[in-house]
């Protein structure tokens, strides 16, 4: 069984204390997490039974951890941070929490693009950014990429959440390694030109819009899309029916990738254990529970995945390397601001 906290009193109690011992045990591992999946509970018994490692889990979103993991310093029980986004993984790297490790299971088992330069944070799972549209006023053929989305004939027409949100933030980062930074803001821009509303709620709230026609075209993440299609709500099924999913420069770059990555912290006290378990992530039985248990694509080949996205085909990805992602996140926030994008 999981030995599972989870940060829900305010910031200054939580900080207060440690949740788990602070020196080295030797068939233990302390993981701090910002994903809140119930798949996620599959993974940590599956580890255990396959290693014999106990599982202790502190959940939290990304500031609160890394805040946590600042303020216990040296003494910081923290062994793995998980969190969601190569935004969050560069600001945690920024800010001291990883350490370079190296491992030759996960030089072997992850591609380059989703490995860290020096080792300090790795991806094991990927969300696409899609574009969504109502098949009644939309023809798909007519957008074949992101770029598509600025010309002025869909103004009015896109919905999308706001410039403070990771993925979207990620996204403008992308744009900023093709384009420069001149050409993202263009792009920002014409994003913004074209908005059928002020930026509110969340990816799935994107596609709901497509659905209840206060747009025709809107972005998200790809598996919010399936969850609805999976739904035990007929209503949320009746959504999926509604909208029409296109996944943008199969012919050049490849989709927008946004990752679920982990690393080891810098002052891990069981830090074996802590390698062991990201290289548990990069194994086939890992990555088919990430595929199925969350719809995320793997990033391991030739590994199972959902029925729907197996019938969506292979999909061409940006193999952009994920750290750039972050790198370029402080300049694209500044682009979001320029142009007006709440």
């Amino acid at each position: 069984m999981v030995h599972r906290n989870r940060l829900v009193a305010p910031l200054a109690a939580m900080l207060a204390g440690s949740a788990f011992a602070t020196t080295a045990v030797a068939n233990e591992v302390n993981l701090y997490s910002a994903r809140h999946y119930d798949v996620d509970e599959q993974l940590y018994q599956a580890f255990t039974e396959q290693t014999g490692i106990k599982v202790n889990l502190l959940e939290g979103d990304s500031d609160q951890l890394i805040e946590r993991i600042q303020r216990e310093g040296v003494a910081s029980p923290a062994d793995v941070m998980i969190t969601v986004d190569a935004g969050r993984l560069w600001r945690a790297e920024q800010d001291g929490i990883f350490q370079g490790i190296e491992s030759d299971v996960l030089a072997e088992r992850l591609p380059d693009a989703m490995r860290h330069p020096e080792g300090k944070w790795f991806g094991f799972s990927q969300r696409v950014r899609a574009i969504f549209y109502n098949p009644e006023n939309v023809d798909p053929s007519e957008i074949t990429s992101y770029e598509d989305l600025t010309d002025p004939r869909w103004e009015g027409e896109i919905c999308i959440r706001s410039s403070n949100n990771i993925y979207n933030q990620s996204l403008l980062a992308s744009m900023i390694d093709h384009h420069g930074a001149e050409g993202a803001e263009e792009w920002a821009q014409g994003i913004v030109n074209n908005l059928a509303r002020q930026p509110e709620g969340g990816d799935t709230d994107q596609i709901k819009a497509v659905a209840a026609g206060e747009c025709d075209l809107a972005v998200a993440n790809h598996y919010y899309y399936v969850r609805l299609i999976n739904s035990d709500d007929a209503a949320d099924r009746e959504v999926a029916e509604k909208v029409g999913i296109l996944f943008p420069n199969q012919d050049d770059r490849g989709i927008h990738v946004n990752v679920g990555g982990a690393g080891v912290v810098a002052t891990s006290p069981n830090r074996e254990n802590a390698i062991r378990f990201l290289e548990f992530l990069a194994s086939d039985e890992a990555q088919e529970i990430f595929a199925a248990g969350n719809y995320e694509y793997p990033v391991v080949e030739g590994v199972n995945m959902d029925d729907t996205l197996e019938s969506w085909g292979e999909l061409k990805k940006d193999e952009i390397n994920v750290s750039i992602l972050g790198e370029n996140n402080p300049e694209a926030i500044r682009i979001f601001d320029r142009v007006g994008w709440r």
